[in-house]
C-alpha cells in the first residue's frame, strides 16, 4: 500500500511527503503553522500504542529492511488489548532512528522522544510566538474598549461645545442684535480656547475667563457710551476694574467655578484613558524572559515530544507558570485598581443637575445673564468708572440701540438643537462598567490564558500533563507578582530584578492617578510627563492596526510657562569654569601655610 495514499486516507493531511520532510527535521518549503500541523498529526497518532511509543519488535522488524523496502512497506502491528493497526514503515523507520539515537534534549524531559533538538528548538520559537501573540491579543482586547469609551466621550463632549456655540450665535443674534454683530469675536474666542483647553493646548483656563469677562466689560462699556471718544487707554483702565466694580454681579465667579470643574474633570478623563492604553501597549511589548518560554515550552510541546499530543497540562501546573511568565506584569495591579476606581469617581462627576450637559450648554444662559445685569446698571456703573478713570468728553457717534435691548427685558436662552437627553447617562454607565471590568486585568492574566488549555472532565487532574508525565500535579500554587514566586517550581525568576518598563508605567499610573484626584477637587492639573513618549506615540488607547486613525491626544502643562534666561552653552561651560577658578589658589595657599608651620 503506497505511502502517500495511506497518509491522505487516514490522516487527512494533504500527502505522505509533507510528514516524511517534517520529521526528518523540518526541512522543505512548509512554513512554521503547517509544519506544526504535521508534526501534532504524526505524534497524535502514538496513541495507538500503550507505551506512547512503538513496541521494540517494530524497531526490529525495520532495521532488517533495506531503504527501498522501507518506503514501501506497510506493517500491522498490535498494541496491547487493540486490534491490528497498519503503520506506514517511513514513520517507523523515523521513530527508530529518533528513539534509539535517545538524543538528550535541552528543554524537555530526558527519556524516550520523538524529537531531535532541532525539532525542539523551533517548537521552543513557536511556543514564544504563541504566547506573545496571546499576550498582544489580550492587550489590543483591552485597548480596543478603553478606545471605544474615549471616543464616545470625546465625541459627545465636543457636540456639546459645539451646540453650547451654536445656540449662543443663534439667541444672541436675535437678542442682541447689532451689539452682538459688532462684537462676536469675543465669544467665539471664548469657545476656541476652551475647546483648545479641552484637547491640551497650553492653556490656563482661569486666565481665559478673566480674559474674555475684561474684554466683554470693554465691549460693552465702549458700545454704550459712543457718543463718548474713548482711549484704547482708558478701556484698559476701565477693564481693571472689574474685580472692585463687579458690573456682571455673580455670573464670572461662579461660572469660573463650574467651568473650571468640568473642564478639567472632562480633560483629566479622557487623559486617564489615554494613559491607561498607553500602559498596556507598552506592557504587552515586553519582552518575556528566557526561563518563562523554557515553562512554555516544558507545558505545550514537550508532550508532544514525548508522544502525548493529546496530554493537556494540569491546571495548577498551567497557572504556576503563567504566574511565573507575568510576575511583573502582575505588579501593575495595585495602581491600576485605583487609577480605575477614580476615573469612576470622575466619571460620576459628569451626570446630574450639575454634569457636563447642563454646564456646557448653560454657558450662553449665563453671559446673557451677566450682560443683562450690567446694561440694567449702566448708569451708576458709567459714574463710577468716571471716577476711577476720569471723565470723558464727547465726540464719538451715536447709540447702539442698548436701552432698546434693556427694554425688551431678559430673553431666556435655550438650546435649539434639542435638549439633552439620557446620553450622558448611557456614557457614564458605560464606562463605569467597562472600568470596573478591567480593574483585575494584570492578575486575572494567567487564568484567562489557561482557560482554554488546560485538562477538563472527570479525573482530569490524575491524566494532566505535569511537566514531566500524565500524573497528578501536586505543587500549590504561587500567589500574584514578582515576590510571590520566589518559589516557583516551574519559572525561575530572580525577584530582586524588576522589569524596568513595567516599574516605569507603574510610576505612570501613580502620577495619573494623582492628577484625577485632583481633577476631583476641581484643580487643574499638569499632564505634560503623564508618559514619557505620548506626544509621538498617539493616542496610546489602542494598538496601529486597530485604532491607528483615532485623532491624536496630548495634553501639556496647563500653567502658562515661566521662561528664564539661559546663558549659551559654551559660556554657561566658561562662567562655571571661572567661577571655580578662585578656589584652586586659595586651596594653595592654605596648603603652603600649613607646610610652613610644620
Amino acid at each position: 500500500m503506497p505511502v502517500q495514499r495511506y497518509l491522505g486516507g487516514v490522516t487527512g493531511v494533504g500527502g505522505g511527503d509533507g510528514l516524511a520532510h517534517t520529521m526528518g527535521g523540518f526541512v522543505g518549503g512548509y512554513d512554521v503553522e503547517r509544519r506544526l500541523h504535521d508534526v501534532r498529526q504524526v505524534l497524535a497518532s502514538f496513541h495507538m500504542f500503550e507505551s506512547n511509543v512503538p513496541p521494540p519488535s517494530v524497531y526490529n522488524t525495520f532495521a532488517q529492511l533495506d531503504e527501498e523496502e522501507r518506503e514501501e512497506q506497510v506493517v500491522e502491528i498490535y498494541p496491547a488489548g487493540g486490534a491490528a493497526v497498519q503503520w506506514p514503515a517511513f514513520l517507523s523507520k523515523n521513530m527508530v532512528e529518533y528513539n534509539l539515537a535517545r538524543e538528550h534534549l535541552r528543554i524537555c524531559p530526558q527519556g524516550y522522544t520523538c524529537c531531535t533538538s532541532d525539532m525542539e528548538d523551533t517548537l521552543s520559537m513557536l511556543s514564544r510566538r504563541e504566547m506573545e501573540g496571546l499576550l498582544k491579543e489580550a492587550g489590543r482586547s483591552l485597548q480596543t474598549s478603553l478606545n471605544g469609551q474615549y471616543k464616545a466621550f470625546d465625541g459627545y463632549f465636543l457636540e456639546l461645545l459645539n451646540r453650547s456655540a451654536i445656540s449662543l450665535q443663534e439667541n444672541f443674534h436675535q437678542t442682541f442684535g447689532l451689539l452682538y454683530y459688532q462684537n462676536a469675536q469675543i465669544f467665539s474666542e471664548l469657545y476656541t480656547d476652551l475647546r483648545n483647553y479641552y484637547r491640551g493646548s497650553n492653556v490656563n483656563l482661569e486666565e481665559v475667563l478673566n480674559e474674555f469677562w475684561a474684554r466683554l466689560l470693554e465691549k460693552l462699556f465702549y458700545q454704550t457710551n459712543k457718543q463718548y471718544f474713548i482711549s484704547e487707554d482708558y478701556l484698559e483702565c476701565v477693564s481693571k476694574q472689574i474685580e472692585t466694580l463687579r458690573p456682571f454681579g455673580e455670573t464670572p465667579r461662579l461660572m469660573k467655578t463650574m467651568v473650571t470643574r468640568t473642564f478639567v474633570a472632562a480633560r483629566s478623563f479622557v487623559q486617564g484613558l489615554v494613559v491607561s492604553g498607553e500602559v498596556v501597549r507598552k506592557v504587552s511589548q515586553v519582552q518575556l524572559s528566557q526561563e518563562c518560554m523554557r515553562a512554555m515550552m516544558t507545558m505545550t510541546y514537550c508532550p508532544h515530544c514525548r508522544g502525548m499530543a493529546s496530554a493537556r497540562p494540569c491546571a495548577n501546573y498551567c497557572s504556576n507558570v503563567m504566574k511565573g511568565c507575568l510576575a511583573n506584569q502582575a505588579d501593575l495591579n495595585t495602581e491600576w485598581r485605583h487609577l480605575a476606581e477614580t476615573m469612576m469617581q470622575v466619571a460620576g462627576r459628569f451626570d446630574g443637575s450639575s454634569g457636563v450637559d447642563s454646564v456646557v450648554l448653560s454657558i450662553p444662559t449665563r453671559i446673557s445673564e451677566a450682560m443683562f445685569t450690567m446694561m440694567d446698571n449702566i448708569e451708576p456703573i458709567n459714574n463710577k468708572l468716571f471716577q476711577a478713570c476720569g471723565n470723558l468728553k464727547e465726540g464719538g457717534t451715536s447709540s447702539t440701540g442698548a436701552d432698546d435691548i434693556v427694554k425688551k427685558g431678559k430673553v431666556t436662552v435655550e438650546d435649539r438643537l434639542g435638549t439633552s437627553t439620557n446620553k450622558m447617562e448611557k456614557l457614564v454607565s458605560d464606562v463605569t462598567m467597562r472600568l470596573r471590568e478591567m480593574q483585575p486585568y494584570w492578575v486575572s492574566l494567567p487564568s484567562v490564558l489557561c482557560s482554554d488549555r488546560v485538562a477538563t472532565g472527570t479525573g482530569a487532574e490524575d491524566k494532566c500533563w505535569n511537566g514531566m508525565s500524565r500524573a497528578r500535579y501536586f505543587p500549590e500554587v504561587m500567589g500574584d507578582g514578582l515576590a510571590s514566586q520566589i518559589n516557583n517550581p516551574e519559572v525561575e525568576i530572580d525577584i530582586t530584578k524588576p522589569d524596568m518598563t513595567i516599574r516605569q508605567q507603574i510610576m505612570q499610573l501613580k502620577i495619573m492617578t494623582h492628577r484625577l484626584k485632583n481633577a476631583l477637587n476641581g484643580q487643574d492639573v499638569d499632564f505634560q510627563d503623564t508618559s514619557d513618549d505620548v506626544s509621538g506615540s498617539g493616542s496610546g488607547v489602542c494598538a496601529d492596526d486597530v485604532c491607528g486613525r483615532s485623532p491624536r491626544l496630548v495634553l501639556p502643562v496647563t500653567q502658562r510657562p515661566v521662561n528664564y534666561p539661559y546663558l549659551p552653552e559654551n559660556e554657561k561651560v566658561k562662567a562655571s569654569a571661572n567661577q571655580n577658578l578662585p578656589g584652586i589658589p586659595i586651596y594653595l595657599l592654605s596648603l603652603l601655610m600649613l607646610l610652613l608651620r610644620r
